[in-house]
Order: structure tokens, then C-alpha cells, then sequence
């Protein structure tokens, strides 16, 4: 087995430049995208909630990295004091978005949560243009733009015509793209003091804790079938373990606001991963909206880099 230091090493070696940032991240994205099947799958074949569903996916992904810290690298436990509120901030927020989005699900629909959640680039980019001085350029806001219109456009133009919301739906719509950022940025803050995987271990640990009461309102899904536990640990393994470890490591060498805005190249994959493994055919309108999203991508990769051999040349 290869240790946990070995694989935080090679992946640091991999993000000295910004292609790894980028990498880091559209794996994430892709592991995040896998999220859809494996829940499809398994709350067809056990009938689990959503609000149990996020509450054993985050005991279950702390406790799969706890221990693996316990018998591998127990220092990696240790924190600073004064760091365990952003880390709490950190998990509750994480924890906080669960129930934002599955609320969102249930009153607002998919498609429009969806949609909501898009909005958080935007809310990110201009936290970290005046918390961190971040540059806020006319390509960060053309990619905010695209990936917005293509997300739009993925979850179908009638998404539009649905906006009709009730109060409730409202300030959950408006919780689901906040608690995101809050997220994102507090990944941001903490990322700079500790390695990807102490911050995952407290972030889904205090994640637990968030969603713990909430858990007295909702069917526990006893007992499981075996097949359930076989969707139960792919949902663990790939979009949640690998997908916000490769996140929480590219927040080491990319800027915030261009990291969330490359996160949402997540819906690309949703659309590629339903078309193959769901037989869920695109429509035209899907398949442009799809390419907006990948095309902001690409512009914001392409600006960056460009920019930073401009400034290369200028400082031999």
C-alpha cells in the first residue's frame, strides 16, 4: 500500500505549475461527477433519504480517513488550537451545504439547484478579490458567464421558467451557492497551514457532527442489502475520498476563485457520465451547454497561463 505521505508528495511535485492545479482540479470535478450515478443507483436499491444518505457519507468518509491517518501518520492529527474553529467553520459549512442541497432537491428541483449552485463562482471571485486581492480580470468574469449559461443550458431551458419560488425556496436557493463558497474559501484559508488530508479528516468529521441531529427527522435505511454496501463504498471512494482530496490539494497552488470556476466543470462530466453509464440521452441544448462549460474552462487555463509567460519574459 502506498503510504499517505508518498501520495501527498507526488501530488505536490505534480502542482509546481499550474497545469497540475488544473489537473487537480478536473479530476475532482470527474470524481464529482460519479457522485450522480452511484446515488441513483443506490437510493434505487435501498431507499435511503437524502439527509441519511449525506450524514452516513460523511461519518463513513471521516472514518475511512481518520483511521488511515491513525495507522499511518497519527502527527497529521495534530492541529494548532486556534485552527480548530476554521476547521469546524470548515466542516459545518460542508455539512451546512448537504442540507442546503438536498432541501433545494426536494422543494426546488434538481435542474434549479443545480442552477443555484453556479451562482458560487461569481460569490467566490469577489470574496477573494477582497479578501486576498485576487485579480478579478475580464476572463475570470467571461468564465463565470459560460460555465453559468452552459449550466443553465444542461439542466434544461425550461429551468428558466421555474424560478417561480416560494419563500422557502428562495432562501434555500440563496443557502446553496453561499454555504458552497463558504466552503471553498475556508478550504482556501486552512489549506495554507495544513496537508489535504488533516483538513479532510476534520472537515468531514465536523461535517458529522453538523448532521447529527437531523438525523432524528428523517427513515435510518435499516437493514442494508449487500448490494447497496457495494454503491454505498464507490460513492465513499471516488467522488467523495478522491474527489475533495484532489480538490483540497490543487487549493495549495491555484487561486480560489479560478479553482471553483474550474470545479464546475463537473457538470461536462454529469452530462458524459448519464449519457454512457445512464443511457440518458442529450439534448441539443445540453450539448451547447456542455461545451460552454468546458470552453470557460479552457479560456481560463489559456488566460492564466498566458498571462504568467507574459510576466516571465518581462522578469528574466
Amino acid at each position: 500500500m502506498i503510504e499517505a505521505d508518498t501520495i501527498e508528495s507526488r501530488t505536490k511535485a505534480l502542482a509546481n505549475s499550474d497545469w497540475g492545479g488544473y489537473l487537480g482540479v478536473l479530476l475532482a470535478a470527474a470524481c464529482w461527477g460519479s457522485s450522480g450515478v452511484f446515488i441513483k443507483f443506490l437510493v434505487a436499491d435501498s431507499g435511503i433519504s437524502a439527509l441519511a444518505l449525506a450524514f452516513w457519507r460523511d461519518l463513513f468518509t471521516f472514518a475511512v480517513l481518520f483511521s488511515s491517518l491513525v495507522l499511518f501518520r497519527p502527527s497529521w492529527l495534530r492541529v494548532r488550537r486556534a485552527d480548530l474553529v476554521w476547521l469546524f467553520a470548515l466542516g459545518g459549512s460542508l455539512g451546512i451545504l448537504h442540507v442546503f442541497w438536498n432541501l433545494g432537491v426536494l422543494i426546488n428541483g434538481a435542474a434549479v439547484a443545480t442552477v443555484q449552485q453556479a451562482a458560487a463562482p461569481a460569490i467566490v471571485a469577489i470574496a477573494a478579490w477582497v479578501i486576498w486581492h485576487e485579480l478579478l480580470g475580464w476572463n475570470k468574469i467571461l468564465a463565470i458567464v459560460l460555465t453559468f449559461a452552459g449550466t443553465v443550458l444542461v439542466s434544461g431551458l425550461d429551468v428558466l421558467g421555474q424560478f417561480n419560488l416560494s419563500t422557502n425556496g428562495l432562501l434555500i436557493g440563496l443557502g446553496i451557492p453561499i454555504t458552497y463558497s463558504c466552503w471553498m474559501l475556508l478550504g482556501k484559508k486552512v489549506r495554507q497551514g495544513y496537508n489535504a488530508f488533516t483538513i479532510m479528516t476534520f472537515g468531514f468529521g465536523f461535517s458529522t457532527l453538523v448532521l447529527l441531529p437531523l438525523q432524528a427527522f428523517t427513515v435510518q435505511p435499516w437493514p442494508v442489502k449487500a448490494s447497496s454496501w457495494i454503491w454505498f463504498a464507490g460513492l465513499i471512494a471516488i467522488p467523495t475520498v478522491a474527489g475533495f482530496l484532489l480538490y483540497t490539494i490543487a487549493l495549495g497552488q491555484l487561486p480560489v476563485s479560478v479553482s471553483t470556476i474550474l470545479a464546475m466543470s463537473e457538470i461536462a462530466f454529469v452530462s458524459i457520465y448519464a449519457y454512457i453509464l445512464l443511457d440518458e440521452r442529450l439534448t441539443v441544448s445540453q450539448v451547447i451547454g456542455t461545451v460552454l462549460v468546458v470552453t470557460g474552462v479552457v479560456l481560463l487555463s489559456w488566460t492564466r497561463q498566458h498571462t504568467r509567460k507574459v510576466v516571465s519574459s518581462l522578469n528574466p
